[in-house]
């Protein structure tokens, strides 16, 4: 192993559900942080069905917040009926106002031992083409020799193109790269498929993998479980 990708979003960095909730507010859409935080996994869920129908870019990530805020808006008709317009408002602030930047505790502090190790670490994120800026905004910048963002390259995961394209940023061999990724859909099959090993970042039980590729896929959660992983021979 010789260069590590991440994902970002619910990798690196969780969805800020404070802002969230703050940001539907503003629309008159009324849910709470703590019923966000309880549907999340339900969403992604839900980004995980688009991406198998092929979806990419806003149809995924609309399908993700609009089950996400149907489900924490609960019974209310009210709120329930302005969950599409809201959607689409939040999709076109994301580029600006970015809902993926709380850290998850020990990630990048992970990442900060893994380049003090003089190995490569990257990010590969289907993102919106500002992904950069915010890393840049987080102060966290200086940690990656290269970052991925489909919404710039034109390329989404899990089209194995996108991590060929961080290999050759990264002055690695496609098949030198660990990808750590919470989407199996988009990271895991999308990594496997190009020639990559992965790490499953999820609390769910992980899928059967495709045939041929089980010893190449390993799941773990949190920074302890990831460099564990990463360790492992």
């Amino acid at each position: 192993m010789s260069a590590i990708t991440f994902d970002f979003g619910q990798t690196l960095a969780e969805l800020d559900t404070d802002m969230l909730a703050a940001r539907c507010k503003e629309r008159s859409l009324h849910v709470t942080a703590e019923a966000l935080q309880q549907h999340v996994a339900a969403g992604w869920r839900a980004y995980g069905d688009a991406k198998r129908r092929g979806a990419e870019g806003q149809t995924a990530w609309c399908a993700f917040m609009a089950r996400l805020l149907t489900l924490a808006a609960g019974s209310s008709a009210d709120d329930a009926a302005r969950v599409p317009e809201v959607v689409q408002w939040l999709w076109r602030a994301q580029p600006e106002c970015n809902l993926w930047r709380k850290p998850i505790p020990g990630m990048f502090e992970l990442v900060e031992e893994l380049v003090g190790q003089d190995l490569r670490v990257g990010i590969v994120s289907n993102s919106e083409g500002r992904l950069a800026e915010l890393v840049q905004e987080m102060g966290k910048h200086h940690l990656f020799h290269g970052i991925v963002d489909s919404g710039v390259l034109g390329i989404e995961k899990p089209n194995p193109a996108i991590f060929e394209h961080a290999a050759r940023q990264l002055g690695v061999s496609v098949d030198a790269i660990t990808h750590v990724g919470d989407a199996w859909e988009a990271d895991v099959r999308g990594a496997l498929a190009a020639g990559c090993r992965a790490i499953y970042f999820s609390q769910e039980p992980m899928p059967e993998p495709e045939p041929g590729t089980a010893n190449r896929v390993v799941r773990a959660f949190g920074a302890e479980e990831v460099r564990r992983a990463l360790q492992a021979p």
